[in-house]
């Protein structure tokens, strides 16, 4: 094997490579050799088939399956000789073989580049500590309590009014066609909470028990039945009674039912929660202002076959989510515009994950079996009755696996760095940390084009949701 470089430019290295002709017709025949021990053809017994018909019968086959494997070993080869850290797969181009010649290929390399990291000593970042007020836990009391407000009958008949619950029989239909799913006998309906199609609830307010109402409504065009989707709807309406809600008194009563020992305890709960998710919103800003101390200190070129496709990544999701109208208003801006401001994100991406990674591998900085297999359990749990199926998917999913690898390292590297590094604390109000958040969030180059991201669950509907846990188990 013969191997010349004949580019050394940055990150690129290419390479000819030559595999002498006999060093292929060696490799062919130890092949056919294996095949002759156990080829049966008509009038020869098994390993006494001559070569040359062996050549002729499966000589195409085999030149191709030695081509590869040789191709493969000897670039490997080539790699491990040179010392080279690819980035990528290396790209192959056959330049030059025939029967009887030699075999001449090259090889394109992208490498890794040599990072040399800080000094984590002299990073300084700040971590924010929300400062959760009583106001906050009783407001989050207050909207679980509400969730189990129970009603009574009204003491005397009257119209219905926004806020008292309806009990309802209702049958709807689409162009006089009664539809699956769209009726029910002996409803509850809040008004005004939402529960129903746009406009439903709107039109039995001002109502009296024993009125029959027809409610016509237009399913959302994106709504979850395709068949209903966009239609005009009609519901023939029995209204059978009006209650009134009766709120739930905050006391230890309440918080038994909770699983709590009394009202002091579900307050430490939810103050407990609240403090939890909003160090959710303080970790964020810490993790993004270390992110960009670290990519404002170090320098070092990018393997462009990464950021490609990195940015390739990225446009494609954009692209997808603007196709189903999940996009931030970006007509000021030009699809150019767009993919220029989307390269700077796959170069920051590609920049500080080639840091992380050299700082954790240098740092012998490993994720576990366990930490991998208690981040499946987690997502599993977001798919309730299907925990089983999913996990079982990603068992048997490489590349899914290695998906829930890729960030618990990231945050143990992160960890690492902190540990380094001079953290202060200030305290600041609960509306200071999210503002801080949300402008960081606006001032981000990512914001410059991106799909919409999902309302994020404020820490109150958390807390709420998490002390009213054990009473739905």
């Amino acid at each position: 094997m013969q191997v010349v470089e004949v580019k050394n430019d940055g990150l690129i290295r290419e390479y000819t490579i030559t595999l002498l002709a006999g060093e292929i017709d060696e490799r062919v025949n130890s092949r056919l050799s294996e095949i002759r021990k156990t080829a049966q053809l008509p009038g020869f017994r098994p390993g006494k088939v001559p070569t040359s018909l062996l050549k002729q019968r499966y000589g195409q086959s085999v030149m191709g399956e030695v081509l590869e494997r040789a191709v493969g070993e000897s670039s490997r080869k080539a790699i491990e000789d040179n010392t080279l850290r690819p980035a990528m797969q290396p790209n192959i181009e056959i330049k030059k073989f025939g029967v009887g010649e030699d075999l001449e290929y090259s090889m394109s390399v992208q490498v890794m580049p040599e990072i040399v990291p800080m000094d984590f000593s002299k990073i300084e970042v700040e971590r924010l500590v929300a400062i959760i007020p009583d106001s906050a836990v009783d407001e989050t009391l207050e909207r679980l309590a509400k969730q189990y407000r129970s009603s009574e009958p009204i003491k005397r008949a009257r119209k219905s009014r926004e806020g008292d619950e309806v009990v309802i029989d209702f049958k709807g239909s689409v162009d006089g066609v009664e539809f699956p799913g769209g009726s029910g006998e002996g409803h509850h309906l809040e008004l005004g909470a939402g529960q129903f199609i746009p406009g439903f609830e709107d039109q039995l307010i001002g109502v009296k028990a024993g009125d029959s109402v027809s409610v016509s409504v237009t399913f959302p065009a994106e709504y979850g039945s395709k068949e209903l989707a966009g239609k005009d709807a009609v519901f023939a309406v029995d209204v059978k009674e009006i209650r009134v809600m009766v709120d739930t008194a905050i006391d230890d009563e309440f918080a038994k039912t909770l699983g709590q020992e009394s009202l002091d305890d579900l307050k430490k709960a939810a103050r407990d929660r609240l403090s939890l998710d909003y160090a959710g919103y303080s970790r964020e800003k810490l993790k993004r202002d270390l992110l960009d101390t670290l990519e404002k200190s170090h320098s070092f070129e990018l393997p462009p076959g990464m950021v490609d496709a990195e940015f390739d990544s990225i446009w494609n999701q954009f692209e997808e989510a603007r196709k189903n109208g999940q996009t931030d208003a970006t007509e000021e801006k030009s699809d150019d515009e767009l993919k220029e401001d989307y390269r700077k994100i796959a170069a920051r991406r590609v920049m500080l994950g080639l840091l992380l990674a050299d700082i954790g591998n240098i740092n012998k900085i490993e994720v576990t079996a366990e930490e991998i297999n208690r981040a499946l359990v987690q997502q599993a749990q977001q798919y309730p009755g299907h925990e089983q199926q999913f996990i079982k998917l990603y068992q048997e999913n490489p590349e899914a696996m290695a998906s829930l690898r890729a960030p618990i390292f990231e945050e143990k590297v992160v960890d690492f760095i902190l540990e380094m590094a001079k953290v202060s604390e200030r305290e600041v109000s609960i509306e200071e940390l999210i503002q801080s958040q949300d402008d960081e969030d606006a001032a981000s180059d990512e914001a410059a084009a991106k799909p919409k991201r999902k309302k994020r669950a404020s820490a109150k509907d958390n807390a709420e949701e998490d002390a009213g846990d054990e009473k739905k188990e």
